[in-house]
């Protein structure tokens, strides 16, 4: 997400941590809360546009498969501000809703902290579950299976927060997300600019229906919400 340089005054910084995969800071601008890892702005409360989408062009492209499960069980990938999991829990159509976030920064700053005023009514839902893991590591080794996979922890699949998440987009990343997903099961992955060659990626991951929806912004370029079915 680009920063928004046309907020006037300076960060106030909240929180700064060092974690097991570098530094991670939240901070408030103007009305905004912003996460900050090593440096690269993640993500901010300004709008939550592109999250929401993610989570419901999933959800459609489930609606739309024979035989789908009138309560879909989603898995995302990423806490960041809330945004998904808010809005994923909002909607009485999923089932359980699974979180998984390798920074106890940023789960901290949910639980007790400042995000809290995004994410408070979604982390009493009793659908709810948090996982502090990486998630290459959780999809790799959970028994777990869900309807969907939403994927939002990068900036895109050429734009990581570390370099080790490089792993998560190539055609093994992909088929470890493959394995948690049901027969017939969506994973939606989040990204500030598009990438034919992530689409060529998940087709030879085994993936089947790959496409591409644009989410238009303020300026530049369109963030983009790639979808892909897992075949069955």
């Amino acid at each position: 997400m680009p920063i928004p340089y046309d907020i006037p005054g300076a960060p106030e910084v909240l929180d700064r941590r060092e974690g097991p995969y570098g530094e991670v800071v939240l901070r408030r601008h103007g009305e905004l809360l912003q996460i900050i890892a090593n440096g690269c702005f993640l993500m901010d409360t300004s709008d939550g546009r592109s999250e929401r989408l993610l989570v419901d062009a999933a959800l459609a492209a489930l609606n739309t498969r024979p035989g789908s499960s009138p309560s879909p069980g989603l898995l995302i990938g990423g806490l960041g501000v809330g945004f998904s999991l808010a809005h994923a829990a909002a909607d009485p159509r999923w089932g359980d809703v699974t979180v998984v976030e390798r920074e106890r920064a940023v789960i901290d700053w949910h639980l007790d902290g400042p995000l809290s005023a995004v994410s408070g009514p979604a982390l009493a839902d009793r659908r709810t579950k948090i996982v502090e893991t990486d998630l290459l590591d959780y999809v790799n080794e959970t028994c777990d299976t869900f309807d969907a996979v939403c994927l939002d922890i990068d900036n895109g699949p050429g734009w990581t927060v570390t370099e080790g998440n490089g792993s998560l987009y190539s055609a093994a990343g992909l088929a470890s997300c493959a394995r948690v997903l049901r027969p017939g099961g969506v994973l939606a992955v989040w990204s500030a600019q598009p990438s034919p060659e992530f689409e060529g990626t998940l087709g030879n991951a085994g993936f089947q229906q790959v496409r591409t929806e644009e989410i238009p912004v303020a300026r530049g370029v369109p963030d983009v919400v790639h979808l892909a079915v897992r075949p069955g």
